[in-house]
């Protein structure tokens, strides 16, 4: 009962100042606000990201080539790896089901007089199976296709609308490589973006074909594997290295030519990026939280020091230290708390327009929520202890007599 008593004088107290007490909740509505916003944004690209990384392909190990060394310094991507590597990981690793050797390069594509520079794959059949691409219309090339260096080519979605105009129909129709006529077999469905990179920004060809007809190449430039279901990753990595350094002769001294990645890897490296990202945003937003306390104490200072008379009059009818310190916490924790109920809807909102506005995913959590209602009713009660232990302490003979 005398907490509920207490709680009405704190609000009618707050009340009476009304424009002080919204410019006081100012800071921490701005501040959890921006918390649940930056909090969105980060776990929003972090769910983007992960899931980026994991439509690559289901237990995905890629082998890329290392950096040849020059004078101790690290120089340009070495030139290792072979078509025979890719044939000798599929036969000699049990657990790898399906290898691909990936030979790119940038081409420009010509249709009628629409020019495009993208980049072309030279790829095996297997290569949609490994990355998890799903064909929209036509076909993918064949085994025959690959032996005989066939001109024929899969589009990426972009790239088709890029040359093709909107609704594209390519199949069955030419298009220039390089000033190589090919024939369009297949457009890929739109798998979207990697970083820079765009899946869709791409055409894919029998990587015979890329290899002789269009690179002029011995050598590839990736190799990408899928492991069974429930092969140990990291062992199938250890051993594709132990194999790939005895076909590259290389010596217990040396260091790697080439580089193994797994998925696991790449998924840890994407959260761990994104975890900083998501902790620095939230670390600049919850600054403006720490300046909403002040504000509040500061507020609540120059509050304790206009009622002072009244605070003496509450002693001296016999209201006890406690008393006051209760009712003046009281008011610094109602602002804060209003503060961060109001903050958490502009934040939501925030959010949400966000998303509508830039199309960019943002995941509001209810862990985002409490802990941001929580932390500004922490700044309440750490900002607001000082100016109620202020008012507490004061002697009620003093406090009377003072104008």
């Amino acid at each position: 009962m005398l907490f509920l008593t207490t709680l009405k004088v704190a609000l009618r107290s707050l009340l009476s100042n009304k424009l002080r007490s919204i410019l006081s909740m100012l800071g921490i509505i701005i501040g959890v606000g921006a918390v649940i916003a930056m909090l969105a944004v980060g776990r929003g690209a972090q769910n983007q990201v992960l899931s980026q990384v994991t439509a690559l392909g289901s237990n995905l190990i890629m082998v890329m080539p290392g950096q040849f060394r020059a004078g101790g310094v690290r120089s340009a991507t070495a030139q290792t790896l072979l078509l025979d590597d890719a044939r000798a990981v599929l036969e000699e690793i049990p657990e790898v089901v399906l290898a691909s050797p990936v030979a790119r390069g940038n081409v420009q594509f010509k249709y009628f007089g629409e020019n495009k520079q993208a980049s072309v794959m030279g790829v095996a059949t297997t290569y949609p199976a490994i990355r998890n691409f799903k064909l929209a219309d036509g076909r993918m090339f064949t085994e025959g296709e690959i032996e005989r260096r066939a001109k024929v080519a899969v589009l990426g979605a972009d790239l088709a609308v890029d040359l093709y105009g909107e609704d594209p129909d390519p199949v069955d129709t030419e298009v220039r490589l390089n000033g190589v006529v090919f024939a369009v077999v297949g457009v890929l469905e739109r798998k979207g973006a990697q970083g820079p990179f765009s899946f869709d920004d791409q055409a894919l060809v029998p990587y015979t074909t890329a290899m002789n007809r269009i690179l002029g190449a011995d050598y590839i430039n990736e190799i990408d594997l899928q492991v069974g279901d429930g092969a140990d990753l990291e062992s199938v990595q250890t051993r594709i290295e132990q194999l790939l350094r005895r076909r590259h002769k290389l010596r217990d001294d040396e260091d790697n030519d080439f580089h193994v990645a797994n998925m696991a890897e790449m998924v840890e490296a994407a959260q761990s990026v994104t975890g900083v990202f998501t902790l620095l945003l939230s670390a600049v937003a919850a600054i403006s939280l720490v300046v909403g306390g002040i504000g509040i104490m500061n507020i609540m200072l120059v509050t304790v020091t206009e009622r002072t008379r009244e605070i003496g009059i509450r002693k001296a009818i016999g209201a006890k230290d406690r008393d006051i310190l209760v009712q003046f916490l009281l008011e610094a924790i109602v602002m804060s708390t209003l503060g961060g109920l109001i903050g958490i809807l502009a934040g939501v909102s925030t959010a949400k327009a966000g998303t509508m506005i830039t199309g960019f995913p943002t995941v509001v959590s209810s862990v985002s929520i409490a802990l941001a209602l929580t932390f500004s009713l922490s700044v309440g009660i750490f900002f607001g202890f000082y100016p109620a232990r202020r008012a507490a302490a004061m002697d009620p003979v003093e406090a009377l007599s003072y104008e």
